[in-house]
């Protein structure tokens, strides 16, 4: 009878913790769905709210004037901020999941300082007779899955532990930089602003066929990552309990480091690099739901896309007319909030 009583206790409690994780991600859709509003209605020319919802939902009634701005230039770069923010906290909530440690995301594995070097090398070489418009995303995409290659390649050595791939990943990070300083040394100073502006990230080169690639890029990749929710789930739990699981933890690391690269070099090659949002993102979704899987893996890409969205709201109305790159928005919030993470404060687990 006591077994019983304990059973339906434990069952309850589950049920009442899965409900909460739920409304958590009912929140943050909510949430998204406003930033998107006030992203669309802020910029040069503010739009009242009224009129952004009138194009969004029947362009028709709408004028000319104010369809154009809504439909052709603000919409795709509100859902690129989503997009890209979501291909970010998702990637940045495997990578800690997969390494094990909570400092671990694509810009501190190097490959975000890859991209830019690709991005700088194609500028500095004028595009290899290509268009800026390919020849920049081609450059930072193909250095961005090379530094990732030298990544696959170690984690399929025999006896080499996540924290060994984590310095690998650092050693990239600073092998890069130098490189990118070096390009940056010997570019004349016109080049120089250029591959600056760059780094720092925009949305503003977004088009509606950039915004069709990044984000059925991130698509395939979120699903392929959900079918692998419970054996990531169960390595957390550590790689012997995993491996005792049945979980081939050698293949679950390629695969996932794989999916997260091709994830983030889609994203960075179209927007530039932009920081911050792969370290934060997942340890709020980690505070609110904890560790399941199930439903860390779409709260960290919600938790991704509306911090993107807010900074990218925030960028176009630090001062009315002017627009602040977004990359620095991301750090002005992410660096106070990760303090405070690293204090401890907050450490609030479902």
């Amino acid at each position: 009878m006591l077994d019983t009583m304990a059973l339906h206790g434990a069952l309850a409690r589950q049920r009442a913790r899965e409900q909460r994780r739920w409304r958590y991600l009912l929140i943050f859709v909510l949430l998204i769905g406003v930033s998107l509003l006030l992203d669309v209605a802020t910029g040069p020319s503010l739009l009242p709210l009224r009129d952004v919802l009138t194009t969004l939902l029947a362009p028709g009634h709408a004028d000319s004037m104010t369809q154009a701005i809504v439909m052709d230039m603000r919409l795709p770069i509100a859902l690129m901020a989503l997009v890209v923010g979501a291909a970010l906290g998702l990637g940045g909530a495997q990578t800690q999941t997969l390494l094990d440690n909570p400092l671990a995301s694509p810009f501190t594995l190097g490959l975000a300082a890859a991209a830019g070097f690709g991005a700088a090398l194609a500028l500095v070489s004028g595009g290899f007779g290509l268009s800026p418009l390919i020849a920049i995303p081609l450059g930072a995409f193909v250095c961005c899955m090379l530094a990732a290659a030298l990544l696959f390649g170690l984690a399929l050595l025999q006896h080499v532990s996540s924290q060994t791939i984590i310095l690998a990943g650092i050693a990239m990070l600073f092998l890069f930089q130098s490189l990118l300083s070096l390009l940056q040394f010997l570019s004349s100073p016109d080049l120089t602003t250029q591959i600056v502006f760059w780094l720092f990230g925009s949305l503003m080169r977004t088009t509606w066929d950039t915004l069709a690639i990044t984000a059925g890029v991130t698509a395939l990749c979120a699903v392929l990552l959900y079918r692998d929710a419970w054996k990531l789930t169960c390595l957390r739990l550590g790689e012997a309990r995993a491996r005792s699981l049945g979980v081939d933890v050698t293949r679950l690391r390629l695969k996932t480091l794989l999916l997260v690269a091709l994830m983030t070099a889609t994203a960075i090659s179209f927007v530039g690099i932009i920081g911050f949002i792969g370290l934060v993102a997942p340890h709020i979704a980690r505070m609110l739901i904890g560790e399941d899987q199930r439903f860390l893996i779409p709260l960290s890409a919600l938790c991704g896309a509306l911090m993107l969205s807010v900074s990218s709201v925030l960028s176009k109305s630090i001062l009315p007319g002017a627009l602040f790159p977004i990359g620095i928005v991301t750090a002005i919030i992410g660096v106070p909030f990760f303090i405070w993470l690293i204090l401890g404060k907050g450490r609030k687990r479902a």
